[in-house]
This record gives C-alpha cells, structure tokens and sequence, in this order.
C-alpha cells in the first residue's frame, strides 16, 4: 500500500520526494525509513508533541467500531467526500486511529487512494491493515505533516484534533476537508452516570477560530440518532476515548456494573465540509 501513494508523501526531514526500495523508503537526500514487518512506516521528524492511544484504547475502539454502533457517522462521512469528487482522489485521515472512517470512505471512492496518519504505533498497526487502498504511517499532525503540497483531494478529521495550516498545505485547491466534532449531546446519558470528559460547550466557536484564514464551510450536516449499547459495549466506548485517562480500570468496571444490560444512549454530531480559502496571489479554480 505504501508503494501505491509514495508520490504523495514526503521526506519529513528534507521535504524531498520519497521512492520505496525493499523495505525503505529513500528520499533523494539519503534520508532512510524502515517499513515495520506490519505495514506502517514512521516519518517522524521527530519527539511529538503529545502521546497516541495506548494498544488498549485502539483495541478498545476497534470493538466499538466493529459492532457497527458508529456505522451511520462513516456512512455520513462517505456521502460527503463521494459529493463532487474528482476523477483521481487521494484520501488522507488525521489521527486515523483503527481506520475505518477512512476504509468507508475508500469504498465510497474506488478509484481512490488513502493514507492514514496517527502518532500511535498501536493505531499505525490497524491502520496498515484496515483497507487493501489504504496506507499507514506514523507522523505529528503538530509538525509539518509528510506529505506534499496541494496532493489530496479530501482530509479527513473524526473527533481529532487539526492543525488547520498544514491541512491547507496538503488539499489541493478544489479539495474538501470533512471535520467530524460531537455535539454536547453526544452521549449524554453516559455523561453524568459514568462521570465521562464533556464536550466543551465552546467548541463550534473555537472551530470557526482555527478554520479561519485558511478554510471556509461550505456544508454542514447533522446527525444524530439513539443506540442500543450493551454493558460490554459501553465499557469499549469509555476505555476507546480520553475518559479511559481519567477513570481507572477499577471505578469503570463499578460504574458500568451499575448500568442495565442495555442502555439507550444519543450519538450525536456534526459533519462540515469545508473549501481551501485561495492563497495571496493564487488564481481561483
């Protein structure tokens, strides 16, 4: 998969194309990076700037995501990159996590190549095998990202966080990034019960703040809908997100035994599609 979108990425030191040999990618520079025996490659430049997931809270999502709990947010996700896309797409997903948000999407675009980029080894691990289109790689979406200038045509950003400078950088002209942020009603009958992290009740505005300069919004799209969660699936939910940070093993498995053998529980979000803002000087497209 590597092979497939190296014409995409770059040297993360030099900025310098990179080609594959064997198990290498090599930049003209002679800078070198080891393609790992499970499929990811780190182009870190490098200490980053915060910790991934832990190999529990990607193991943890991925139990979540494979009980098809959060399948209407990727199916959403999908509708809004297969809007106009162009006859050449190239997908890229910032904190990628297990990578199926970017899998739906490599199957609602078959003429399309991905690239899933997380800080986590863990998360690079199921990135690598989570599509046959999709590559996996280990960078800091904190620093200049390994990729070259206006190469994609959609980024992807799903309850993650964005440097909106650098995903300008990386999007083509006519390009889309999608952003996924949850609403304060997202699982709001967790929230209390099971003293879960809130979502900030400020974080539309401050989304508007970091998109500004750099994008604008051209669509926006609600979702929202009840599951129907078991104890066991709860229990993923909490240990997969920054809850599990804040709540032992111990006072998650008190809480959760105190839940029914199934709750009702909101999933609530908001998909906006946003539009490069021209750069000084570009013609428009």
């Amino acid at each position: 998969m590597l092979a497939d979108v190296v014409g995409l990425l770059a040297c993360p030191h030099c900025g310098g194309g990179l080609d594959v040999a064997d198990r290498t990618l090599l930049c003209e520079q002679g800078h070198s990076f080891d393609i790992a025996r499970q499929g990811y490659v780190s182009l870190l430049s490098g200490a980053a700037k915060f910790t991934g997931d832990s190999a529990e809270m990607i193991a943890a999502r991925a139990r979540f995501l494979d009980g098809h709990h959060f399948d209407p947010l990727m199916d959403a996700v999908a509708r809004a990159c297969a809007t106009d896309a162009p006859a050449d797409p190239a997908v890229l997903e910032v904190g990628a996590g297990t990578g199926h948000y970017l899998a739906a999407v490599l199957d609602a675009l078959p003429a399309a190549q991905g690239i899933g980029v997380d800080v986590s080894k863990p998360a690079a691990r199921w990135l690598a095998r989570s599509h046959p289109r999709a590559a996996s790689v280990v960078a800091d979406i904190w620093t200049q990202l390994p990729v070259r200038a206006h190469a994609l045509s959609h980024v992807l950003s799903i309850f993650a966080p964005r440097n909106a400078a650098e995903l300008r950088r990386v999007l083509r002209q006519d390009g889309t990034l999608i952003v996924l942020t949850p609403t304060d009603r997202h699982l709001r009958e967790l929230v209390d019960l099971l003293g879960l992290v809130r979502v900030d009740e400020n974080k539309t505005v401050r989304l508007g703040a970091s998109m500004a300069g750099h994008f604008e919004r051209v669509d926006r799209v609600a979702v929202e809908y009840p599951m129907t969660l078991a104890r066991t699936d709860v229990d993923s939910l909490i240990a997969m997100g920054p809850s599990a940070r804040h709540l032992g093993d111990e006072a998650r498995a008190q809480r959760i035994a105190s839940l029914p053998e199934s709750s009702t529980v909101t999933a609530s979000v908001t998909i906006s599609s946003y539009r490069p803002v021209p750069e000084a000087g570009a013609d428009p497209v």
